[in-house]
């Protein structure tokens, strides 16, 4: 680690969280300023990947200089008075619980932006495209960053309206309905969370997340606490998407584009699991308490639900969608997020935290895989993917079966990859969850997770036989293998997914300390 001045440190998080939207601005003028290329889209384009670039350097200078001793300390704090009426603030800060997320959002983000480069979308203006996207990252690092209620909320909504563009203007088939069901679900969410955050801040008198979090809900009463988790929790749940608030998850994952579908699977589902964390866990335990056990019952059913419908999607001759399928995986990866939350345990919420990181590197992946069998066979069906490769990936473009065979690993939590440790950390936190929960309740809900994850191996396992395993047909036709573009894009991802499976002290550390006084009533 280096040793950064203060002041350096709070410059570079506002300029983290600033700088895309200012790109976004830029992207937007008559030619991007600095930047040509042989197309005014081919330099828009290189614009993107400029600016996202600066903000993942800045980010991991940041991540350099954050002092890993201190890892529960808020640092790289602003704290300016912006709407003094009421007590509203422009007050940044990061500590071992939003840095990873910090990180992994400028990585994916960055990512989308050179695969974009190399391979255009196809649709209307890459001048909205790119500022959509970097408006996308603005509102998303931000919501990792912010530390009052009111601007939370702002950034929570920030990153609706780009999605819905991506998605309407450069996804596939029924993008308009997808992108429609997509804006309603979240609005509705959105709407009745704000009135929880207002009921908070009016209540306790003030937005601070930090000083909300020290108080610990001293200052609200139990009831209080019930119904402001209850409104908050709704608009969380959407976002995340927890069962039965998951049903614009699968269609917008299947029409939106890839870049679409990796950032809204990488980073926007984890806005909700992190607003748990960050907001209902430290201001109001007590009414968290009182729906722990309902929101680990509601975890576990979309384990077995988004596993079982993966199953129905990738047997044979059941006209499986593989977009489809891994948003489903998302509903049952997200479900073990939330059951590591639920038992409010430090073992449980830092396999909720471990989680979130992987599921963002492999989904991240596992899309980005997805879209080039796609671009190579002109579907994501996968009878047509089966016919199209003669069931032979392996042997047609072994590079690309390979990374497929190893995402498919990883998604399903084997040993030594960065799927394993959240999973298994949230399933321990059930074994034992805080004093004042139902153990027998939670220790039901822990065997059904781990059923859970059997049924993720089967459809897998199911999936990489049907794509990759095969005897290679000399009829059929060629198939582009890995081109180095989509090389530079994914390496980082499968390299990450390892270094975070061996070493997973190294996010741990991170978070652990944090969790711990978090729990212990807040955050300084």
């Amino acid at each position: 680690m280096i040793d950064i001045n203060e002041s350096v440190m709070q410059f570079l998080l506002a300029f983290v969280v600033v700088g895309p939207l200012l790109g976004a601005v830029a992207a937007l003028l008559p030619a991007p300023p600095g930047l040509k290329g042989k197309s005014p889209g081919q330099a828009v384009l290189r614009h993107g990947v400029t600016v996202t670039g600066a903000i993942l350097v800045a980010a991991i200078v940041l991540a350099l200089g954050f002092d890993h001793d201190q890892p529960s300390k808020m640092q790289a704090t602003t704290d300016i008075s912006w709407i003094p009426a009421l007590d509203v603030r422009i007050h940044l800060g990061i500590d071992g619980i939003s840095l990873p997320l910090l990180v992994l959002t400028a990585l994916l983000t960055f990512l989308c932006a050179l695969y974009s480069y190399f391979k255009p979308p196809a649709g209307p203006s890459p001048k909205a495209f790119v500022a959509l996207v970097l408006l996308l990252e603005s509102g998303t690092l931000a919501t990792f960053a912010v530390l009052d209620l009111l601007l939370f909320f702002l950034a929570f909504e920030m990153v609706l309206i780009p999605m819905y563009f991506l998605i309407a203007r450069w996804g596939g088939e029924g993008r308009t309905r997808a992108a429609w069901k997509f804006i309603l679900f979240t609005l509705l969410g959105s709407v009745v969370m704000l009135l929880g955050l207002l009921l908070i801040g009016i209540k306790a008198g003030t937005f601070d997340m930090v000083a909300l979090a020290t108080d610990n809900g001293r200052s609200l009463t139990t009831s209080v606490q019930v119904i402001a988790v209850l409104a908050i929790g709704i608009g969380l749940a959407v976002k995340t998407p927890m069962w039965p608030l998951h049903s614009w998850l699968p269609d917008a994952h299947t029409a939106a584009p890839t870049v679409g579908s990796v950032l809204l699977a990488g980073v926007l589902l984890k806005m909700g699991t992190y607003g748990f964390v960050r907001i209902l866990l430290p201001i109001a335990p007590d009414g968290f308490r009182t729906f722990a056990p309902y929101l680990a019952a509601f975890a576990v059913v979309g384990i077995i639900y988004g596993s079982l419908a993966c199953l129905a999607l990738a047997k044979q001759g059941a006209k499986g969608d593989l977009k489809r399928l891994i948003a489903y995986s998302s509903v049952g990866h997200m479900g073990f997020v939330l059951l590591g939350i639920a038992t409010m345990t430090p073992t449980g919420v830092n396999g909720a935290l471990f989680a979130n990181i992987a599921h963002g590197l492999i989904t991240g992946l596992l899309f980005f895989l997805v879209g080039a069998l796609k671009d190579r066979t002109g579907s994501t069906d996968l009878d047509t993917l089966a016919e199209e490769t003669g069931a032979a990936l392996y042997g047609k473009a072994p590079r690309l079966g390979g990374l497929l065979a190893f995402g498919a690993v990883a998604s399903l939590g084997l040993p030594g990859l960065a799927g394993f440790w959240g999973e298994m950390l949230a399933l321990f936190g059930a074994f034992n969850p805080a004093a004042d929960l139902s153990r027998p309740a939670f220790l039901t809900f822990m065997a059904i997770g781990a059923f859970g994850t059997l049924l993720t191996a089967a459809y897998m396992l199911i999936v990489v036989r049907r794509v990759c395993m095969g005897a290679v047909r000399q009829d059929m036709p060629k198939l582009a293998d890995v081109h180095g573009y989509e090389f530079a894009a994914w390496t980082p991802l499968v390299a990450l997914t390892v270094v975070a499976g061996l070493w997973p002290r190294v996010l741990l550390g991170l978070t652990d300390p944090a969790v711990q006084q978090l729990l212990a009533g807040g955050t300084r």
